[in-house]
């Protein structure tokens, strides 16, 4: 059987067209960046557990400036301390979670950082919402939560898996919150009940020095004035007795 030969030219046409639909092929398929978060004690009740996110650059023109995220119901942001992230950059806290951010970083480069939780919570998955930010203003929202889009990509909110708690384990009690702090600070100091404070306990304490209370001296001046009324008027009945 005998085979059909294709000139040179149509050969090197077919090869540029598998080529350019491959090319198309790759271009349509979206951008699977995202934000990760990973735990090598990803375990229900755990304590002091380091958590590593990775939020991957989608941007060919800026760097990530900026991570906003909204702690999962359980973890309270007083128990989230701050690990290592990119250079310059900072932890602070908010009422639902905390901000790391900093100096750009090279534009095309992720962004990774960790930090230790307290203790996390009794749950099955924990979702920490996530606004990351580029220095050209660009917000991607990785808040969804659930299943992903037909396309097989959305804005899903990283997810940590937990095992179940081990055998014992407990939620520890609760870190005072900054209110609670500042209340106690600001609590005025109990009145001071002792002895002093009360008047009969004035006249007791200088009996105690040593001293004569004011009641004394008033009864030892009462004393004297009897006496001395009594002189005067034994005398003048003796006067009256002798004329």
């Amino acid at each position: 059987m005998s085979r059909i030969a294709l000139p040179r030219s149509a050969r090197r046409l077919t090869v540029a067209a598998a080529a350019a639909a491959t090319a198309v092929l790759l271009t349509a398929v979206p951008a699977a960046a995202h934000v990760g978060v990973e735990s090598d004690s990803a375990q229900a009740l755990a304590e002091n557990v380091e958590l590593t996110f990775l939020a991957e650059s989608e941007s060919a023109t800026a760097g990530i400036t900026e991570l906003r995220v909204v702690l999962p119901e359980g973890i309270a942001p007083s128990d989230v301390t701050y690990g290592d992230g990119p250079k310059g950059w900072k932890f602070t806290a908010n009422d639902d979670g905390y901000t790391v951010k900093g100096p750009a970083v090279k534009v095309g480069d992720d962004a990774q950082y960790s930090v230790a939780v307290r203790q996390l919570p009794d749950a099955k998955e924990l979702a920490f919402k996530t606004l990351q930010t580029y220095s050209d203003g660009k917000i991607d929202r990785w808040i969804e939560l659930g299943e992903k889009s037909a396309d097989g990509h959305g804005n899903e909110a990283p997810v940590l898996k937990l095992k179940a708690a081990a055998p014992g384990a407990k939620p520890a009690s609760p870190s005072p919150t900054e209110s609670e702090s500042a209340s106690a600070s600001a609590t005025p100091p109990a009145e001071d009940t002792s002895a002093s404070s009360t008047p009969q306990a004035a006249d007791t304490e200088k009996d105690d020095e040593g001293g004569l209370s004011a009641g004394a001296w008033i009864g030892i001046v009462a004393a004297i004035l009897v006496a001395a009324a009594a002189a005067v008027f034994v005398v003048r009945r003796r006067s009256a007795g002798q004329q």
